[in-house]
């Protein structure tokens, strides 16, 4: 699916607007987190938002997460992303092919002005104190995983029979609705992006209703 067209008044671009005017949270990056239940949305909307950052790096967490490791990565991710990026130095990452089940050749994410973080976990305790803005995807997990059944396949039911438990156990122990700064909900056309549960209304905190005329949540 393309990204929703980015235009003045556009929820995307307003947001990409004001996540340039925020103060770096990791050296000189302002990094962003994008979180919410496996299903819900995250990849396409981070996709559309990199797009309106005129193409800033995202760090996808399936690559950093093993079929051993599906949220024991923390280590991993601040010793090789997290604090490269904290010095203003480039990261650097072995992605894992969740086909291979095994990491590939290391890749860089650049120290640029902002670096999206985009997956389950994204928001997690560990990470917080690292982050510009936290973004929730709000889907409730039971459409957000038949979503993600649906695209994957019965060839993965065992996985995300596995997975439905372990992200339930996640979320238990580390929530991240309650610190998100905004949540981002999916309409007919385009997005609707809202205060979230961390704060009130400010300079930084808006409302964007609509993406065009016809949309509705």
């Amino acid at each position: 699916m393309p990204p929703p067209l980015l235009t003045p008044g556009n929820p995307i671009h307003d947001l990409a607007s004001r996540l340039r005017r925020l103060p770096p949270s990791c050296g000189p990056v302002r990094l962003i987190g994008v979180d919410g239940h496996a299903g819900s949305g995250k990849t396409t909307f981070t996709g559309s938002l990199a797009a309106a950052l005129g193409g800033a790096p995202v760090l996808h967490l399936d690559d950093i997460a093993t079929h051993e490791e599906l949220f024991g990565w923390t280590g991993r991710l601040l010793s090789g992303v997290i604090e490269p990026l904290g010095r203003g130095e480039t990261a650097r990452y072995a992605p894992y092919d969740w086909t291979a089940r095994a990491f590939g050749p290391l890749t860089e994410l650049p120290a640029a002005p902002v670096v999206l973080l985009e997956g389950v976990g994204a928001g997690r305790r560990a990470l917080r104190p690292w982050l510009a803005r936290l973004l929730w995807m709000e889907l409730p997990h039971e459409q957000a995983w038949e979503r993600g059944r649906r695209r994957d396949g019965g060839e993965q039911s065992d996985f995300w029979d596995g997975w439905v438990q372990a992200e339930l156990r996640h979320f238990a122990e580390d929530p991240t609705r309650p610190f998100a700064d905004h949540v981002v909900r999916q309409c007919s056309e385009g997005y609707e992006v809202l205060p979230g549960p961390s704060g009130t209304p400010g300079p930084d905190q808006f409302v964007t209703h609509r993406e065009g005329p016809s949309a509705v949540c």
